[in-house]
């Protein structure tokens, strides 16, 4: 008898909820805390110095193989 008026008011709490955990999941997908990021090697770092025009050509030749050389000890 008195149920009909409580799952009124229930109901669109868990409207609201479902919406908020759609939004947040689809939405926010950037930077979640916890997540483990990729780091950058040092190779990613020159190539993103060069197609900024931070470095030369030339530069980015020389500590490229300066780079691969330790890479390969």
């Amino acid at each position: 008898m008195f149920y009909n008026y409580y799952f009124w008011g229930m109901h669109w709490i868990w409207w609201v909820l479902w919406l908020i955990l759609i939004v947040w999941i689809f939405a926010i997908p950037y930077r979640i805390p916890g997540e483990r990021l990729e780091r950058e090697t040092p190779i990613d770092i020159l190539k993103r110095r060069f197609a900024e025009g931070q470095i030369t050509r030339d530069e980015y030749e020389e500590r490229k193989e300066i780079l691969l050389k330790d890479k390969r000890k």
